[in-house]
C-alpha cells in the first residue's frame, strides 16, 4: 500500500485544495508535496545495505523483473477477451525517478509560493489542483508495470501541463500550450497503436499461433498488458522477435520499437521532435519549467528503458545506428542553439535538448556503461536543470526581462544568488566534481566500448565529446555576461536571494555536489542490478539482430 499512497497522495491533496479556503491553498499544496516526498523516501529502504554492484544484482535475483518491491497488484478491468490489472511496483529503474519526482515537485511547489510575475495568485485553487494532479500522473507513470495503466497515467499528465502553461504562462502561452499538446498527443497515438498490437500479439504467442501475425486469422486467446510478462515470457519474446511475425507487412519488433520510440522521443525530446520544448519553457511559469525539465523529459528515457529495450531488444539492435545518430545530432544541435540565444530562459531550454541527447546515445549503444551513464544523466539533469530554470526565475522576478546582454555584475549585487548560480551552471556544464560530469563521461566510455559491435561507435563518441567544448562555451559566456564584470546601475538595487529562494536553491546545489563526488554510493549501487539485467537481455539478442533488421 505504500507505493499506492505515494501515487495518490497528491490527488487527495488536490481535492482538498478545491474545498479549502483560498488563503490555505498554498499551505495545503506544500504540505501535500512534502508528505508525498517523505513517503517516497521509504521506497529506498529495500535498496539499502551492502554497498557494491554485486549487492545490487543480488537484490534483483539476477533476472529482469524477478524481484520487485512494494508490489500492489489487483484485478481492475476484466472482460471476456481481456483483463487489465492495477499493477504497481518499483525496481532500480523506477525508484530513483519516483524520488526525483517528489523532490522536484516539492521545490517547485515552494517556488509557486510568491511568483507574482506569473500571476499565480490568479485562480490559485485551479493552479495547485492541476499542479498536484500533474504530480500524481508523473509518479504513477514511473510506478505502473501494466502498459494500460502506464498509458493512463501518461495521458493524465497531458491536460494539467496544457492548462498550467496555457492559463498561467507568458504572452504566447496559448501557442506554446497547443504546440506541446499536439506534439505529445501525436506521440501518444503511436504508443496506443503499439499497446493494442502488443496485447493481441502476446495473446497469439500464448495460444501458440503461427508467427505470421494477428491479421492472418489465427485464433487469439487473452493477451497481456503486463510489462514484466511481455519482457520475460519466452513464448511472447520468441513470437515478437521472429522475423516472420509481421505488422503492416513489416517485422513486428522493429516496427513496434519505432512506434514506442517516437512516442517517447517527443518527451525526451530528440531532434527533430524537440521544437515544442523551447516555446513551452519560455512561456511556462518558472515552477512549471522546473517540473518540465526535471521530470517530464525523463519520462522519454524511462520509456526506452522500461518498454523499448526489455520488450523489443531486437528492435534496439535494428535501429541502433539511427538512434545514436539522433542522439549525437541532438547533443550538437542543442549546444549550438544554446550558444546563439540572447534569451536567458531559452538558452537553458536548448541546453536540455543537448544534455538529453547523451541519454539517447548512451541507451542506443546498448552497453552496461552506456546504460548506466544514460540513467545517471537523467538524474543529474533532473537536479541541475530545474535549478537553472529557478535561477532564471529569481532574476526575472527582479529585472522583468530575460535579455542576457542587459545583465552584468550580478554576483556583486547578489553574492549568495551568484554562488548558487555558479554551482548550478557549472553542474550543467559537466565540471568534474559536479553531477553533470559523471553521466556524460559514462556515456562516452560506453559508446567507445561499443566499437567492436558498431562501426559508427567511435565517430559518434568523438562528435559527442566535442560538444563539451560547445557547452563550456555557452555556459562560460553566460556566466561572464550575466554574473561577472562591473555592477550595472539599473541592477544595483536588486535584493539578495530571499530565505525562500535559498531554501529551494540549497538542496539543488547540495545534490549537484553530492552526486558528483559520491555517484556510486548515492546512485549506482541502487540501479546497477536492474540495468545489468536489461543490458544482458538486449545483448543476448544481438547475435540474431542482423536477421531481424533484414526482416524489417
Amino acid at each position: 500500500m505504500l507505493l499506492t499512497s505515494v501515487v495518490f497522495a497528491p490527488l487527495i491533496g488536490a481535492i482538498v485544495c478545491l474545498i479549502m479556503p483560498k488563503e490555505l491553498t498554498r499551505v495545503v499544496a506544500v504540505l501535500t508535496s512534502a508528505i508525498t516526498f517523505a513517503l517516497s523516501l521509504f521506497l529506498i529502504l529495500p535498496f539499502l545495505g551492502g554497498g557494491d554492484a554485486s549487492r545490487a544484482i543480488e537484490v534483483f535475483g539476477g533476472a529482469y523483473g524477478e524481484k520487485l518491491h512494494f508490489v500492489h497488484r489487483l484485478p481492475w478491468i476484466t472482460g471476456e477477451t481481456f483483463s487489465i490489472e492495477y499493477f504497481l511496483g518499483v525496481d532500480g529503474l523506477s525508484m530513483p525517478l519516483i524520488v526525483l519526482t517528489t523532490f522536484v515537485a516539492l521545490l517547485a511547489c515552494l517556488a509557486s509560493w510568491n511568483f507574482n510575475e506569473w500571476k499565480i495568485n490568479k485562480s490559485i485553487k485551479g493552479y495547485f489542483f492541476l499542479f498536484l494532479l500533474l504530480e500524481m500522473g508523473m509518479i504513477g507513470t514511473f510506478a505502473a508495470l501494466n502498459f494500460f495503466l502506464f498509458y493512463i497515467f501518461w495521458e493524465i499528465m497531458l491536460l494539467p501541463m496544457y492548462f498550467l502553461i496555457g492559463v498561467w504562462g507568458g504572452p504566447r502561452k496559448e501557442y506554446a500550450a497547443i504546440k506541446f499538446f499536439l506534439f505529445t498527443l501525436a506521440g501518444s497515438v503511436l504508443m496506443l497503436v503499439a499497446l493494442v498490437a502488443m496485447f493481441f500479439y502476446s495473446g497469439e504467442a500464448v495460444a501458440g499461433g503461427a508467427p505470421s501475425g494477428y491479421l492472418s486469422g489465427v485464433e487469439i486467446t487473452q493477451g497481456t498488458f503486463d510489462l514484466i510478462e511481455l519482457a520475460t515470457n519466452d513464448a511472447i519474446q520468441q513470437h515478437f522477435g521472429a522475423s516472420s511475425t509481421l505488422f503492416l507487412g513489416r517485422a513486428f519488433a522493429p516496427l513496434m520499437f519505432m512506434f514506442l520510440f517516437v512516442g517517447f522521443a517527443v518527451k525526451l525530446p530528440a531532434v527533430p521532435l524537440h521544437t515544442w520544448l523551447p516555446d513551452a519553457h519560455v512561456e511556462a511559469p518558472t515552477p512549471i519549467s522546473m517540473i518540465l525539465a526535471g521530470v517530464l523529459l525523463k519520462m522519454g528515457g524511462y520509456g526506452f528503458l522500461r518498454l523499448c529495450y526489455p520488450i523489443f531488444p531486437t528492435g534496439g539492435v535494428a535501429w541502433a545506428g539511427v538512434l545514436a545518430t539522433i542522439g549525437v545530432v541532438s547533443i550538437l544541435y542543442g549546444a549550438l542553439c544554446a550558444m546563439a540565444q540572447t534569451d536567458f530562459k531559452k538558452l537553458v531550454a536548448y541546453s536540455s535538448v543537448s544534455h538529453m541527447g547523451y541519454v539517447l546515445l548512451g541507451i542506443a549503444v546498448m552497453t552496461h556503461t552506456g546504460f548506466q551513464g544514460a540513467m545517471f544523466q537523467m538524474i543529474a539533469h533532473g537536479v541541475s536543470s530545474p535549478m537553472c530554470f529557478f535561477l532564471v526565475g529569481v532574476i526575472y522576478d527582479r529585472a522583468h526581462h530575460r535579455e542576457i546582454n542587459r545583465f552584468g555584475g550580478l554576483w556583486l549585487t547578489m553574492p549568495k544568488y551568484g554562488t548558487m548560480a555558479t554551482i548550478g551552471f557549472f553542474a550543467s556544464l559537466g565540471l568534474p566534481g559536479l553531477c553533470g560530469f559523471i553521466g556524460e563521461i559514462y556515456v562516452l566510455l560506453g559508446t567507445f566500448e561499443a566499437r567492436h559491435q558498431f562501426a559508427w561507435a567511435v565517430p559518434a563518441a568523438i562528435l559527442a565529446a566535442s560538444a563539451v567544448i560547445l557547452t563550456a562555451g555557452y555556459v562560460l559566456w553566460l556566466i561572464q555576461r550575466v554574473y561577472l564584470g562591473p555592477e550595472r546601475e539599473e541592477h544595483a538595487g536588486f535584493p539578495e536571494a530571499t530565505g525562500r529562494e535559498m531554501l529551494i536553491l540549497v538542496p539543488f546545489a547540495a545534490f549537484c555536489i553530492l552526486f558528483g563526488i559520491l555517484p556510486k554510493h548515492l546512485f549506482f549501487d541502487y540501479v546497477n542490478g536492474t540495468l545489468v539485467n536489461i543490458v544482458d537481455a538486449v545483448q543476448a539478442a544481438t547475435q540474431t539482430g542482423a536477421a531481424y533488421a533484414a526482416g524489417f
